[in-house]
Formats: structure tokens, C-alpha cells, sequence
């Protein structure tokens, strides 16, 4: 399990370390992460369901008793189940995303595989995601996990953080650096 400081140093590091920690001891490694998986896609997709885990708004036992609602319809595993309700009771719900996000780290540095952040403009197509995938495979020597988010304000191009190294091909990027280079 990744230990270093980057991931262990923040709340919702600790929280995915512990998520990961009980889910290899119960050897379901593999289902916790469909279960994120759905739940990120529930983020995503649902609007009603970004809220319910952003807003202050709502309450902790609020929050606990619509997480145990939603979660047979999103085909969750107990143990993500139990999870996310410890998080609404501890008042940590809106560390979901991040959670995900370090669990996937977590849970690919366990297979061998190193995770890539990356950060395009629009979507990225399943044919995009391979050809992406095999690069970052030649570059890192080993299999790579994708973490793809969307941000429109980089307005093109791709931005991957592989490891510690960063590539910034983004047009937002190549935009600042020619009004750095007009302005002298």
C-alpha cells in the first residue's frame, strides 16, 4: 500500500488508505473499486447526487440514511456501503471525490501499475484512452491506470501528471507562454 507522504499527508488520503486497507484484508479489492467506480459515475452524471455530497446543507444522519438508499440501486458492496456511511456520520462526505481518486492510486500502485491524472478539455474517446494508455506504457515501463478528468478552462490539448513528471500540452498553457513571450 502507498504510504508515502503525497497520499497518507491529506484527510481523504487516510480515508482511501483505510478503504483500501479493510478491502484487501477482505479480499475485495476489486469489488470496492467497481463500487467507486459507480459512484464516481453517479457524481458525474447526477446532479442531485453531486449535491447531496457537496452540500453543507445536509445533515450527517441525513446524508447516511440517502447513501444506504441509493446504494442498492447504484449496485454497491457492503463494504463500500458501510463506508460511505462512516463518512456522512463523519461529517466527510464532500472528501468523496478525492477519495475515489486516491483509492484508484492506491489500488493500482497494489497491481503494479502506476497511475496517470489526466486532464483534457472534452471527453476523451475509448480508441483516444488506449492510444494514450500504450504511450504512457512505453514511457513509465509498466502498465498504466488513467485518472481522466474534464476541464474545459484548459480549452485543448491534455494535461498528464505520470508519477512526479508533468506534461502540460494544453492550449491554456502554450496561450500564457506566448503573452509571457510578447510581453518581453
Amino acid at each position: 500500500m502507498e504510504t508515502s507522504g503525497g497520499i497518507q499527508a491529506s484527510l481523504a488520503g487516510r480515508y482511501a488508505s483505510a478503504l483500501f486497507g479493510l478491502a484487501r484484508d477482505e479480499r475485495k479489492i476489486d469489488a470496492v473499486g467497481r463500487s467507486l467506480d459507480a459512484l464516481a459515475s453517479a457524481l458525474a452524471d447526477s446532479r442531485d447526487f453531486a449535491e447531496l455530497v457537496s452540500s453543507p446543507m445536509v445533515g450527517r444522519q441525513d446524508a447516511a440514511r440517502a447513501f444506504a438508499a441509493l446504494a442498492p440501486g447504484l449496485g454497491l458492496d457492503p463494504i463500500t456501503t458501510n463506508f460511505l456511511g462512516v463518512l456522512a456520520r463523519n461529517g466527510r462526505k464532500s472528501e468523496l471525490r478525492k477519495i475515489i481518486r486516491f483509492f484508484k492510486r492506491i489500488a493500482a500502485e497494489h497491481r503494479g501499475e502506476i497511475s496517470a491524472e489526466v486532464v483534457t478539455a472534452h471527453p476523451l474517446k475509448d480508441d483516444q484512452v488506449v492510444a494514450l494508455k500504450a504511450q504512457l506504457k512505453k514511457r513509465a515501463g509498466r502498465d498504466v491506470t488513467l485518472d481522466a478528468q474534464v476541464d474545459p478552462d484548459i480549452l485543448g490539448g491534455i494535461v498528464i501528471k505520470l508519477g512526479s513528471e508533468m506534461i502540460d500540452a494544453s492550449i491554456r498553457t502554450k496561450l500564457n507562454r506566448l503573452a509571457q513571450a510578447m510581453r518581453g
